[in-house]
């Protein structure tokens, strides 16, 4: 096993699967599966998820809501998808706890690096909810902390492309995608892999991230592995 412990980035929107809005309970079942598989290898993962299949703060501004109330919403957003990935990681029969950067009782304890390891060293699939607990940082800048807090050896942002390109594959075929990149080749080509402060922290923390599909079953466990089948970002 290439990573004994990972901080796993989802996108809400990813967890809408066909859907427009909401939980698509087929994709939640299978990020669940995918998950559960590497937790029983021994990986230790911690997971920070967005809330972007149910509210966006910046959506909220942009229609003349107060941005920081905007922003905690968002943050809501990510406490229901925490949730349920949660449930879903149960059913699979792995143990899960919810800790989130605010304090929401009964719901989830309260985030710590100090709780967060001894979770992740007792067997735990640490899930961490609400972003940095702040407004104007996006779950991507709460990812990176995240990483950063549990010493994770890599930054795994799953999306539904495999990789980084040199421009977006979906839209330019003749893209060609990166095997790999340095922190400095990625803000010199401006390319859109996580907003500048997330990208700042990992840079700064020597914590590697590494781009790839996590839509398509079984590529969790490959880039755990070791399989090149992402862009590593270093």
């Amino acid at each position: 096993m290439k990573y004994s412990r990972i901080l796993l980035k989802l996108s809400g929107e990813s967890l809408m699967g066909g859907q427009a809005y909401g939980i698509d309970p087929q994709r939640l079942g299978e990020y669940a599966s995918q998950i559960a598989g590497v937790a029983r290898r021994g990986c230790q993962i911690g997971i920070v998820i967005g809330g972007g299949n149910i509210f966006r703060g910046l959506q909220g501004a942009a229609k003349g809501m107060d941005r920081i109330q905007g922003d905690y919403m968002g943050m809501m957003a990510t406490v229901i998808n925490s949730m349920a990935l949660q449930s879903a990681l149960e059913k699979e029969g792995v143990k899960a706890v919810l800790l989130s950067g605010l304090a929401i009782d009964p719901v989830a304890e309260k985030m710590s690096s100090r709780r967060a390891i001894d979770y992740l060293e007792n067997g735990y699939v640490v899930i961490m909810a609400c972003g940095t607990g702040n407004p104007f940082f996006t779950t991507d800048s709460g990812a990176a902390l995240r990483a950063v807090e549990i010493h994770a050896d890599v930054l795994l942002k799953g999306t539904r492309v495999d990789g980084v390109y040199t421009a977006d594959p979906e839209k330019d075929k003749t893209a060609v995608k990166y095997k790999e990149l340095r922190f400095a080749e990625a803000y010199e080509k401006k390319l859109k892999i996580m907003d500048l402060t997330a990208f700042t922290l990992c840079e700064e923390n020597h914590v590697p991230i590494y781009v790839f599909d996590m839509d398509t079953l079984g590529n969790l466990g490959k880039v755990v592995e070791g399989e090149e089948i992402g862009t590593l970002v270093h």
